[in-house]
């Protein structure tokens, strides 16, 4: 079943507030821009993550140094998903943080 337009905005708006509520609540020196549904966050170190929705494809895209990927929400699981490797955006983001500024952060996303 496809998400309508509103489902998917709600959703999308609801990653991103919790997204920023997780850098918010650590330490850490990082520069978060939310603009025209685009989260930007700018690590310390010059690295960026990206995250835009794409609505026509219902899907939330991740631009990391590590490359782009493409989410699409799966009912079953609760969570946006990778849709080349099937890993859930929580996992991915803990682990791309870590890879891309070296810090361990916790997102409850999933």
């Amino acid at each position: 079943m496809s998400l309508s337009e509103a489902r998917f905005h709600d959703l999308v708006d609801t990653l991103q507030q919790t997204i920023e509520d997780a850098f918010d609540d650590t330490d850490l020196d990082v520069d978060l821009e939310n603009s025209g549904g685009v989260l930007t966050v700018r690590f310390e170190n010059g690295s960026q993550l990206i995250f835009s929705r794409q609505a026509p494809l219902r899907q939330l895209w991740l631009a990391a140094r590590s490359g782009g990927f493409h989410f699409d929400y799966d009912e079953d699981q609760g969570g946006w998903m990778c849709d080349s490797s099937d890993e859930m955006l929580g996992e991915m983001l803990v682990r791309i943080c870590r890879e891309q500024a070296g810090v361990d952060i916790e997102f409850e996303l999933d």
